[in-house]
């Protein structure tokens, strides 16, 4: 009876143990997800790639919802109006939230804000300002054209009637700059949510239905979209004070290399070109062949005329951020997993830091066998093993440190005597025969 007890409890407990499995399979499985994206700076060339990966990043690995911060100043145009039709194309939720408390939405971030699918604020948060202006010489003035208020109005408009959104803020935001608080958005029918934080937005916004799609988002994991390395880099060229810089420096470093040719500058000015140009907007492609042409280039002058190692190392650069950046790694046309991205940057970038470490060994003996001192200044006063009969007007062979030298002297040497090294002429060195020394000194 005790036995078929413990059989029983035995199947009893296995049963529990394969329900409790099941059960975690199942709450996993039904796991939902959020992907955040921050954008808390200008809106740049790169802003838009940016939202494109995280895009593809949602829809790919079946995340309830999209959440876009926004912290910024405004930023280009033509990517913010690209980021607006991105929004309106997927069929992931995307939740626009000026986040953190305090800050703002200005410009290009307002227009984005009032184009998502549900739009949020935190307590003190601003929108608004968002006139185009014109970037010159003498600072940023406003846009009149009508053509281009007209038109921008126009979009503002229609997305805001898109979403059900305050059409006359979205237009005064733009022909009046007008600007408004978290809870005066709110108020204006311009957001529909004011909330302090990301997991309290989520709870508010459990259970609405955008884009046929009933948000199941309370409680749902936070994933933070983290950029791959290519964009990130880009990011990082992209930002007007860092793209300008890169030019004006690429210039003046120009100047300076063509009027006093052997430092390198020239070359670290045509890098710093090509990478301003590509923070501007140029092609990332077209820059990157460029800069890996240039750096094999480089590389091979310095092999062929080794020197300071300037062509070597300027060279390097030139073929690892030309690699980086030409790294396919495009969305959504050429969606890969950020893991397998890393995988193909480094499987990229490696065999260019292996080559660059094998030349900078190589720079660093050059360096060395340049800074050695000179053997002959150190012969003077070393002793040696005369190989020959030496003197009487007969040259032979000495034996210093395992080299053999050719010596003369002014006094007769025997083979096998030991002899100083008294001063070097050309290639014959002049010696004398050591004296052997006294009983007493021993």
């Amino acid at each position: 009876m005790d036995n078929k007890c413990r059989s029983y409890l035995s199947t009893f407990l296995f049963f529990i143990l394969l329900l409790s499995q099941f059960t975690g399979l199942a709450c996993a499985a039904g796991e939902q997800k959020v992907l955040v994206l921050e954008i808390s700076d200008s809106i740049t060339p790169v802003t838009d790639d940016m939202v494109a990966d995280a895009i593809s990043f949602a829809e790919n690995d079946d995340y309830e919802a999209l959440v876009i911060t926004l912290n910024t100043p405004g930023g280009n145009l033509d990517e913010t109006i690209d980021i607006i039709e991105q929004i309106a194309a997927t069929d992931v939720p995307v939740i626009g939230y000026v986040y953190p408390e305090s800050t703002k939405a200005w410009s290009a971030g307002t227009l984005i804000l009032i184009s998502t699918d549900i739009a949020a604020m935190a307590p003190y948060t601003i929108i608004g300002s968002a006139q185009p202006v014109a970037v010159t010489s003498s600072g940023s003035e406003p846009i009149d054209d009508e053509k281009v208020v007209n038109a921008l109005v126009k979009r503002a408009t229609e997305n805001a009637k898109q979403h059900n959104r305050n059409q006359t803020a979205a237009e005064e935001f733009i022909t009046k700059n007008l600007n408004l608080d978290a809870d005066t958005a709110l108020e204006y029918g311009v957001v529909e949510y004011v909330s302090p934080s990301i997991a309290d937005l989520l709870s508010q916004v459990d259970g609405d239905e955008v884009k046929d799609k009933v948000l199941d988002t309370e409680g749902a994991t936070i994933v933070h979209y983290d950029a791959s390395l290519k964009l990130a880099f880009l990011n990082i060229i992209s930002d007007p004070i860092v793209s300008s810089l890169l030019l004006l420096l690429g210039v003046y470093a120009v100047i300076l290399g063509i009027s006093h040719p052997g430092f390198g500058a020239e070359l670290f000015g045509v890098v710093a070109i090509a990478l301003g140009l590509i923070g501007t907007g140029f092609d990332v492609n077209i820059g990157a062949l460029f800069l890996i042409i240039v750096g094999v280039i480089l590389l091979v002058l310095e092999f062929q005329a080794p020197g300071f190692g300037i062509f070597g190392i300027a060279g390097l650069v030139c073929v690892v951020a030309g690699s980086v950046l030409l790294a396919p790694t495009d969305f959504p046309q050429n969606y890969t997993p950020a893991e397998f991205q890393r995988t193909l940057i480094l499987s990229v970038a490696t065999p260019t830091i292996v080559l660059g470490m094998f030349l900078v060994f190589i720079i660093y003996k050059v360096f060395e066998v340049r800074r050695r001192k000179p053997l002959f200044g150190e012969l003077i006063g070393d002793s040696g093993q005369a190989l020959d009969p030496i003197g009487n007007g007969q040259e032979g062979y000495i034996l210093h440190r395992g080299q053999h030298w050719k010596a003369r002297s002014s006094e007769v040497i025997e083979k096998g005597d030991k002899v100083r090294i008294l001063e070097k002429d050309g290639v014959v060195l002049v010696v004398e025969k050591m004296k052997d020394e006294p009983e007493s000194e021993k």
